[in-house]
């Protein structure tokens, strides 16, 4: 009852759609380009890293690291800066205009400067130091930290850790690629195999087909009894109903191929059973490079990234312990005919000064001077614990390889024993001396060992996929990010 309800479905369906209006239009146009050649991994994966939004998120999430890199490093613009006061209303009128430009150092935490400033009128005894010559002061200084601040400082430390950010980015991107890539191989795997199932059940309806017109004979020249119709026809739709569930997985499959498989434009595309590869050699052999670096898994490049960072936080702490030791140098010279302030401001100065800071208790530099180490021996930790998960999945990888083979020569053998007994009890059952129920379970026994077959080629492609994505193997997966970022943003300049 449940295998008619099943077949009376999968015939309305198309029924209706076909009467519907535009439906065979949009069938179509999901469908993809009109090809006949069947779709390989490669075109795939090529495919997949060029337009899977995963992929293009992951790489807009690169370009924000870089920008937070630019922005830390604005923290070492050169800055030009403008004063002028005049006095307006009172005894004195003076005025004075100082332009100066800073330049914070990249190797120290101090900074160089040079100013030029003019003034004229009169000013009072307390604002001396405002009086130049008619042509102003031109003055060049220097700031220079001995102590604190001299390897490491706040803008320094930023400025690193943002790099560090840009590297953390790129690894995430590459983990992202390659965990997209690794879903793009299932998807099409898992259309291949649902395929190739439905083409299996739809031979096994094929033979049910071909031995109806016999049987009706039979039955009406009187050779078989009528009962024989039902149970064959009993047959037909059990069979119509394997294939309905396999067209329903295929299509399914096929819709969740298109998260992968896309146009130029980035559209999924929903492929049709005319591309599917003949046979289990459709599935592709991934290449994977049999030597492996762990240092070229992303997630374990991004924890030695994080070690990094908080080396770089616990050398700012460090620094914080230290007191204040500054040393300051100035050269300044007036120029042009002497101002009201006298001759004292033409002579050449030079000023050196010393500023000595300490914290009494240091208690904020202790406290994550502490945090920091902590976090470093949380991370050493983690990355020894990796390191042994990561070889643990390559070795239970390469196990799963050696049985997945096994298991393929073996379904083989099951496979080819099943088609024998299957053909050999057809021609028993067409010479009259088989019968029906016994040709039956040959021929589903047969399909059923068919189908093993193509799930056990099925498998040792997974696991020769999920070997690639555990080693990071790029080339294997097909991954080229340069490609895609080039295609988002342009090719470099």
């Amino acid at each position: 009852m449940i295998g008619m309800v099943v077949l009376l479905v999968a015939l309305t369906v198309p029924a209706v759609l076909a009467q519907t209006p535009g439906a065979e239009s949009k069938a179509s146009a999901m469908a993809g380009p009109a090809t006949d050649s069947a779709l390989t991994l490669e075109e795939v994966l090529r495919s997949s890293a060029r337009s899977a939004p995963d992929i293009i998120a992951a790489l807009a999430r690169n370009r924000q690291a870089e920008a937070r890199a630019l922005t830390a490093q604005g923290a070492f613009d050169t800055v030009f800066a403008v004063e002028g006061r005049s006095r307006v209303e009172g005894y004195y009128d003076g005025s004075e205009l100082a332009g100066k430009a800073e330049q914070p150092l990249m190797e120290n935490g101090g900074s160089i400067y040079g100013q030029y400033r003019v003034s004229r009128g009169d000013f009072p005894v307390y604002e001396d130091k405002a009086y130049t010559n008619r042509l102003g002061e031109v003055k060049v200084g220097a700031l220079y930290s001995l102590l604190r601040d001299r390897l490491i400082d706040a803008r320094r430390s930023e400025y690193r850790l943002a790099a560090n950010d840009i590297d953390i980015a790129r690894f995430e991107t590459r983990a992202t690629g390659i965990g997209v890539q690794a879903r793009a191989i299932e998807a099409y795997q898992k259309w291949v195999v649902a395929g190739l199932k439905l083409k299996a059940y739809q031979a096994l309806l094929a033979l049910a087909e071909d031995r109806t017109r016999g049987i009706q004979r039979q039955v009406q020249l009187g050779a078989k009894p009528d009962i024989l119709l039902t149970e064959n026809e009993a047959n037909l739709v059990r069979r119509q109903a394997f294939v309905v569930e396999a067209q329903q997985a295929f299509r399914a499959a096929a819709v969740k191929l298109s998260l992968y498989y896309r146009d130029e434009q980035g559209a999924p595309l929903v492929v049709n059973e005319a591309r599917l590869p003949a046979d289990t050699s459709g599935f592709g052999r991934l290449n994977v490079d049999p030597a492996f670096n762990l240092e070229g898994r992303p997630d374990f490049a991004i924890l030695l990234e994080e070690i990094d960072k908080a080396t770089v936080k616990l050398a700012l702490a460090r620094n914080d312990m230290k007191p204040r030791l500054d040393l300051t140098g100035e050269v300044a010279k007036d120029v042009g005919p002497e101002g009201i302030g006298g001759y004292s401001r033409t002579p050449l100065e030079m000023i050196v000064g010393v500023t000595f800071k300490i914290p009494l208790q240091n208690r904020k530099a202790k406290g994550k001077l502490a945090e920091t180490q902590a976090k470093i021996d949380e991370l050493t930790v983690k990355q020894r614990f990796l390191a042994e998960k990561i070889r643990a999945e390559v070795t239970a990888i390469g196990i799963e390889v050696d049985t997945a083979r096994q298991l393929v020569d073996t379904t083989e053998r099951e496979s080819a024993l099943a088609q024998r007994l299957a053909s050999a009890e057809r021609r028993r059952f067409d010479l009259g001396s088989s019968d029906f129920f016994l040709v039956n379970q040959r021929e589903e026994s047969a399909t059923s060992a068919q189908v093993k077959l193509i799930e056990a080629h099925a498998r040792i492609a997974a696991a020769r996929a999920e070997l690639a994505a555990v080693t990071a193997d790029e080339d294997a997966l097909g991954l080229d990010l340069r490609a895609a970022s080039e295609r988002i943003d342009g090719p470099p300049v």
